[in-house]
């Protein structure tokens, strides 16, 4: 199960890497009425304007007793209407085309440009016939009063219908830039989040071997002198495992369900140091009600147990704590070392659970491990989670197995 978020990472690689040429426009139909209501609003805004340009220049013609200049406003609004399929059917070729290559794609852009503007002329036409108008001697250009002319009439109508062509084709390219960009990131936090699961799975995966090597050797000791108590530990690391794979799948476990794996752990190994090793965990009732990542606490506490014990003969005591405030849960780990011996403060435990905290909390939960008055001292620093790891599923209950199974 832990192999899913590597699945998903390895998916989404190629994807991301991958030169995709095509447009949201292009690649999904929902995505295409953003595009469809942008174009709207722009020929809206086109039709109108040009219907109060003629229709105000008209009225100023008219009071020099020039009548007919420009197309009535019925005639134009049908036009506008006419081009509207036509405008479409250009732009959707236009994002189809995309802009990379720019010495190939340059060409077929101006080519439906100038498609589409010449359209214009014809469709003023056509709509004059159709609302049983009268034909303005000249076209609703101001470059046409000098070029008189149907040839050069018809040229300045392309060359002003272009440039409204171009402002509409800035503005969805825009458009499709920006919703480029916004899948882009996505992608990339869909990518960065899959790989830090991914990583946060490795991290715990690393943990597991280590455990179950160590508490192997433990109930190994016992074997051969206590037959009865070596049982009893098969029994608790039974449990033990149960709860180890269970919060292997979930990033985040109850505090109580953490604090029930630690004394189980430190149960079996005060079987094997009963003469050195004495612990104090706090009670189910006496902990925060709060969310903690899973196995957080599990190195701190064999990092205890291993160098607490390591290089001295001496006994050796072992206090895990947890207290909370309103945004913070401190978790301690106290253990006794000997005079000179190194805690090793260092190690690959203790840097799995820096990079976890990283992962899920940032700058906001910290580790800080040192050694005073031959006391070695883990605090983990971290929010307080009363219910944010409430879409993670609780870890099974680490409650003792019964001794008939």
């Amino acid at each position: 199960m832990n192999a899913l978020p590597l699945r998903h990472a390895a998916a989404l690689l190629p994807r991301l890497g991958r030169g995709e040429r095509e447009l949201p426009l292009a690649r999904e139909q929902a995505q295409l009425w953003p595009y469809v209501g942008l174009l709207t609003a722009f020929w809206i805004y086109v039709a109108l304007s040009n219907v109060l340009y003629a229709s105000s220049m008209q009225a100023s013609l008219t009071k020099l007793n020039v009548e007919h200049f420009y197309a009535p406003w019925n005639a134009r609004l049908l036009q506008h209407a006419i081009l509207y399929p036509a405008l479409l059917a250009c732009m959707w070729g236009a994002v189809r085309v995309g802009w990379q290559p720019l010495y190939r794609t340059l060409p077929v852009q101006l080519l439906l440009g100038l498609l589409f503007s010449t359209l214009a002329s014809p469709t003023l036409w056509l709509s004059q016939e159709l609302v049983g108008g009268v034909h303005p001697g000249h076209d609703d250009n101001w470059s046409d009063m000098l070029m008189p002319g149907p040839i050069h009439m018809w040229l300045a109508a392309i060359t002003n219908w272009l440039l409204t062509y171009g402002f509409g084709l800035a503005l969805i390219s825009g458009f499709a830039f920006y919703q480029r960009l916004r899948t882009s990131e996505r992608r990339a936090a869909a990518l960065e989040r899959a790989l830090g699961a991914a990583q946060l799975a490795a991290l715990r995966m690393q943990l597991s071997p280590h455990t179950l090597f160590n508490l192997l050797h433990t109930i190994r000791g016992h074997i051969a002198w206590d037959p009865v108590s070596a049982q009893a530990m098969v029994v608790q690391l039974g449990d033990l495992l149960r709860g180890l794979l269970s919060a292997g799948e979930h990033e985040f476990s109850p505090l109580a369900a953490e604090m029930q794996f630690v004394r189980l752990y430190l149960g079996l190994q005060q079987k094997r140091f009963a003469d050195r090793l004495s612990i104090a965990v706090p009670a189910p009732e006496d902990l925060p009600r709060a969310w903690v990542p899973s196995l957080i606490l599990q190195p701190l506490v064999e990092n205890a147990v291993v160098h607490g014990l390591a290089g001295h003969d001496g006994p050796v005591s072992i206090r895990v704590t947890a207290s909370g405030s309103e945004e913070t849960l401190v978790l301690r780990v106290l253990n006794t070392v000997g005079a000179g011996t190194s805690a090793g403060g260092a190690g690959i435990g203790l840097n799995n659970v820096r990079e976890r905290l990283a992962i899920q909390f940032g700058e906001r939960a910290s580790l800080t491990a040192f050694e005073a008055d031959e006391l070695w001292r883990a605090e983990v620093r971290m929010p307080l989670l009363r219910a944010g790891a409430a879409a993670a599923r609780p870890s099974a209950s680490l409650e003792p197995a019964s001794q008939d199974r």
